[in-house]
Order: C-alpha cells, then sequence, then structure tokens
C-alpha cells in the first residue's frame, strides 16, 4: 500500500513538472513568435533613411526576454545550463573516452 501511495505521489510530482515545464516552452514559442512578426512589420513599414538599430524596435523583446529568461530560471534553476551533477557526468565521460582509446590503442 505504502509503495502504491509513494509511486502515485511521484507520478503527480513528475507530471506537474512536466506541465510547468510545457507552459515555458509555449511561453518561448509565442514570444519568438509575436517577436518575430513585430521585428519583420517593423523592417517593412520603416521610412528611408531611418535605422532599424533603435531602441523602440526592440521595446517590446528586451524586456518580455528578459521575463522569459526569468522564467526559465524559475522552471530549470540556475543551472541551466550545467545541471545540478554535470560536473560529474562530464568527468565520467571523460573517463569512458580515455578508456575507450586505450583499448583501442592496445591493438595497433
Amino acid at each position: 500500500m505504502e509503495n502504491t501511495f509513494q509511486e502515485n505521489l511521484r507520478l503527480e510530482r513528475a507530471r506537474k513538472r512536466v506541465k510547468v515545464i510545457k507552459g515555458f516552452y509555449r511561453h518561448f514559442v509565442v514570444y519568438m513568435c509575436i517577436n518575430a512578426f513585430i521585428l519583420v512589420m517593423h523592417y517593412i513599414n520603416m521610412d528611408p533613411g531611418v535605422s532599424f538599430w533603435e531602441w523602440h524596435t526592440f521595446s517590446t523583446a528586451i524586456p518580455w526576454g528578459i521575463g522569459l529568461l526569468l522564467h526559465g530560471v524559475s522552471v530549470f534553476g540556475r543551472n541551466v545550463f550545467f545541471g545540478s551533477n554535470w560536473e560529474e557526468r562530464k568527468i565520467n565521460e571523460i573517463m569512458e573516452q580515455n578508456k575507450k582509446r586505450k583499448s583501442e590503442n592496445r591493438w595497433e
């Protein structure tokens, strides 16, 4: 009975985690689509001689991008790129590569 309860609890946590991650990806896709549309429309409707690289061109994308970044940090944590155990995994990967090289060099 206890085992089933623990398993159901883990399943529910996993479902919530997936829902949160899915929400971030939706936010990211909406950000990309809307800002691409805004930038393209701005470029198409620019007057001759006006620079594209002005603050008002990116006045939506930059603050929203900061919000998206904060959303990503809240979902994935601060170690978004490396993860909490990245160093350990990388050390193991390098050790495996070295082991394979040594075994390959033995037959040459």
